[in-house]
């Protein structure tokens, strides 16, 4: 879903993340409500004042979104779901579960977690609001704090929305599941009914957009392409950890790979072995076997063409380290989330200091196809 992310913070052990998408619509959040919400619902304030306001409320947007993730994160801990981090992006937020939930209870229990937190945000700022507003307070200040009421509160109610993958989609997904013990239907019909939602929204979005509200029916037509999207990606995610979980690399595996001496030279490397085998990375051992490192492609395109005949395999070699190794009885589904993570569509398998194979991930989706295939029932 995601590409290069920021870290900003670590809070209760997980990492807080943003995707870059994200400070687009913060600056467009901010926007939107200094030009707009402030000046429509409290007039007479100063242009820097509403610019306040606005960059204020994004930053209590950003907060309550952290708020209603880390509910979720918290409450999956409880149930000894991993949790790799939260991520904040375009559309709002998402705690990356390295694992699905092992019962209907506690995929329950961790969907609900967010909307509530939404639902108890809204009512304190609400409560909040009336306070200040009571005691006099500047309506600049009272008018943001209202603003977080309400928008924790929308927050709460799109979620609820049984569409998967929103949370009500999720609480939707739980109860299915625990009617008829079967985790790929559940998914199969919440998924559906995502995708159903998204398209409803495109359809929306284009009725407003012809209708004159141009960047509110782009807004709704956006969001509803993303709901279908992650509503399909979600079941597909689900047939792929099912099929490969519990699976260990060393199945998969192709035990006599290809592999480069280190005296090779760039020209030999592009002549005999990448336009001949087409792979992007090469393990580099020497004449015991012994896995000196990897060269790839990257790499070879950053040497200048005359010095080809020059520099070696051996020169190259980058270090064998966890982001490009794996052992043999490691479950292919790490290695899956692992290629996923970096990039790379082959690993190297080791065994002590040597080489046992590579894995790609060409062999591992070729066995996904036919496992979907054959066992459609599991």
């Amino acid at each position: 879903m995601f590409g290069k992310r920021i870290d900003l913070l670590r809070i209760f052990g997980f990492e807080i993340r943003i995707d870059p998408s994200w400070v687009i619509i913060a600056i467009l959040i901010a926007w939107s409500l200094s030009a707009g919400l402030f000046p429509f619902r409290y007039e007479g304030l100063s242009t820097g004042t509403y610019w306040i306001m606005g960059i204020v409320g994004a930053i209590g947007l950003f907060f309550s979104i952290i708020v209603h993730e880390m509910s979720h994160s918290l409450v999956a801990r409880r149930f000894g779901i991993s949790i790799q981090g939260i991520t904040l992006f375009i559309f709002g937020g998402v705690a990356e579960m390295k694992d699905e939930p092992r019962d209907p209870k506690a995929e329950f229990m961790m969907a609900v977690a967010g909307p509530l937190s939404s639902i108890l945000l809204a009512a304190i700022f609400y409560g909040m609001s009336q306070i200040g507003k009571g005691a006099g307070l500047p309506e600049a200040v009272y008018g943001v704090i209202r603003y977080l009421a309400w928008i924790n509160g929308v927050l709460a109610a799109f979620n609820l929305i049984p569409a998967f993958p929103l949370d009500g989609g999720r609480v939707l997904r739980s109860i299915l599941w625990g009617w008829k013990g079967n985790l790929r239907w559940a998914t199969r019909i919440s998924a559906g009914v995502g995708s159903g939602f998204g398209l409803l929204l495109v359809f929306l979005g284009v009725v407003q957009f012809f209708g004159g509200n141009f960047i509110g029916g782009m807004w709704w037509f956006f969001i509803g392409m993303f709901l279908r999207r992650a509503a399909g990606a979600s079941y597909q995610q689900l047939l792929v950890r099912r099929a490969l979980e519990g699976e260990p690399v060393r199945r998969f595996m192709k035990r006599d790979p290809v592999t480069v001496p280190p005296s090779a030279t760039v020209e030999d490397i592009v002549e005999h072995y990448i336009y001949r085998y087409h792979f992007k990375m090469l393990p580099i051992v020497d004449g015991s076997d012994r896995l000196l490192g990897c060269v790839t492609m990257k790499q070879v395109k950053g040497i200048p063409r005359e010095e080809w005949g020059r520099k070696t395999a051996g020169d190259l070699a980058a270090a064998c380290s966890p982001e490009n190794t794996v052992a043999p009885e490691t479950d292919a589904m790490e290695a899956l989330s692992l290629m996923n993570r970096t990039g790379s569509s082959r690993l190297m398998v080791l065994e002590g200091d040597r080489l046992a194979g590579v894995i790609s991930l060409k062999d591992l989706l070729k066995f996904l196809e036919l496992k979907v295939e054959l066992e459609p029932h599991r």
